[in-house]
């Protein structure tokens, strides 16, 4: 016999939160709605909808949108959510380089800058030094005042342990319990900070507002240097108990195999990442290595598969390891769709998703694979900032409130 724990007590105070995360959500991801409409979509009384969106209003969280027609009354005023009300930062840390992006509320963008960086395992302090400087670039840029910014969402290439000291673990670029929060902080940078693993963050982006959007089980596949994922399940990311869960490209594809970035052998990612891609090229071809960046070395990769041999079959052994890597995401998570992004994804999609398509056929159950869409993200290699600069707009809309007053339940340095 179990110990029945007591109830959590529900005061006044959470259904007031509860009340405006819920309305503020319906506005901001299926507005303009009218009042009328808000109540019925969302189960609250007129009364509360009326209560709520008149709060909302006077912090001018949300304004008028024109007028709907209504069955034979007066015409219903709309309501949706403001985008000047704030701004939010989405920043990428790459392997290859940072970019920072600036938004308005509803995600239009204002500015960007990229800066690249020196090596493929770049020091956190230099990334550091970039992001402080590429937020401060955006900020001038658009001439918007940094108070009006609610937060800064920022994408890493590892996992990341939340809690009071967050910390960064990415050990394929030799980082090891980095504390990013406070390095950004002795940068100067003071505003609201909100950090994730960026194959996560390009999964929220997706699921907003691109291929994701509409699907409850999903899984975003980021493929660029390194190889990773966001599972989606019932609308919801999943995390793990450590928040590590995702890391689809360390998952075994040959027992064995090649030596991988994170010291085992036959990982996923060492096959169909770019940077494994390119080394197989290498080997093939009995090269060296080029001083170009990765992206320009893919997009060479790719134009020489119709003259050269050598390119074409890693290349279609990366579509083949790809397909069966999608086939087991497959088998495992029973998703109704999984969007293939990254920049090497995108580019390797573009041209091969027919193949992708037929070898996960070919290694999912037929049941499963027949019920599962494979598409290509539609954000572009930008997915991970604009994903990232959703996070700030998450704590908006689970709160309620201003993440700057509000804090928020992750990746926030106070």
């Amino acid at each position: 016999m179990g110990i029945r724990m007591p109830a959590k007590r529900t005061t006044v105070r959470d259904l007031r939160r509860h009340n405006r995360s819920l309305l503020l959500s319906k506005l901001y991801f299926d507005g303009p709605l009218s009042r009328h409409e808000l109540s019925g979509l969302t189960g609250l009384s007129a009364a509360t909808v009326s209560n709520v969106t008149a709060e909302l209003g006077e912090e001018r969280l949300i304004t008028e949108a024109g007028l709907v027609e209504s069955d034979g009354g007066r015409p219903r005023v709309l309501l949706r959510v403001d985008p000047a009300y704030g701004h939010v930062a989405g920043v990428d840390i790459g392997e290859t380089g940072v970019k920072v992006e600036l938004f308005d509320l509803t995600m239009n963008r204002l500015a960007t800058v990229e800066h690249p960086l020196a090596s493929p395992r770049p020091d956190a302090a230099a990334a550091v030094t970039q992001v402080a400087s590429g937020l401060r670039e955006v900020i001038t840029e658009s001439g918007i005042d940094e108070a009006t910014v609610l937060g800064v969402g920022v994408g890493v290439p590892g996992t990341v342990q939340q809690g009071e000291a967050l910390r960064v673990h990415a050990p394929t670029i030799g980082w090891k319990e980095v504390p990013l929060t406070d390095l950004l902080r002795a940068e100067g940078v003071e505003l609201p900070l909100f950090v994730d693993n960026g194959a996560k963050t390009q999964g929220q982006g997706e699921m907003w507002f691109g291929a994701g959007r509409g699907a409850r089980h999903a899984v975003i596949a980021l493929i660029g240097s390194g190889v990773g994922a966001a599972v989606v399940a019932d609308g919801t990311t999943y995390r793990g108990s450590t928040s590590s869960a995702g890391e689809w490209g360390h998952t075994t594809i040959v027992y064995g195999g090649q030596e991988c970035r994170c010291g085992s052998r036959g990982c996923l990612e060492s096959y169909v990442g770019a940077e494994g891609v390119l080394a197989r090229y290498r080997k093939a071809r009995g090269g060296k290595s080029s001083d170009e960046d990765e992206q320009t070395q893919f997009a060479a990769l790719l134009e020489s598969a119709g003259k050269s041999k050598a390119a074409a079959k890693v290349l279609e052994e990366t579509a083949g390891y790809l397909g069966a890597g999608i086939g087991n995401l497959i088998n495992l998570f029973d998703p109704e769709r999984i969007v293939l992004g990254g920049w090497a994804g995108l580019a390797l999609g573009e041209k091969y998703l027919p193949e992708i398509r037929r070898v996960a056929g070919e290694h999912a159950l037929a049941h499963v694979f027949d019920q599962t869409e494979i598409e290509l993200g539609q954000l572009g290699p930008d997915a991970v900032a604009i994903g990232a600069a959703t996070l700030p707009v998450a704590a908006l809309l689970e709160q309620g409130a201003d993440p700057r007053t509000a804090g928020s339940k992750r990746g926030t340095a106070a």
